[in-house]
């Protein structure tokens, strides 16, 4: 994961843009982590499995009930 200021990111927004389609960048201001870019395939990637875990939990649950 790379890791870039906020001023760094500003000034290389095409380069932070290409970092993250290859890696998640962490942005920092303050020396502290407020935002990760990550690439839409990334994103999309990470949402279904969210998807399919949330409703193999939903499943669990109502397994359960019964």
């Amino acid at each position: 994961m790379k890791t870039m200021s906020a001023r760094e990111a500003k000034n290389a927004f095409g380069l932070m843009i290409d970092t993250a389609r290859a890696e998640p960048v962490l942005i920092e201001k303050h020396v502290r982590g407020v935002v990760m870019v990550i690439a839409v395939e990334e994103y999309e990637r990470l949402t279904v499995r969210l998807g399919s875990h949330e409703k193999t939990v939903r499943q669990a649950m109502e397994a359960a009930r019964k």
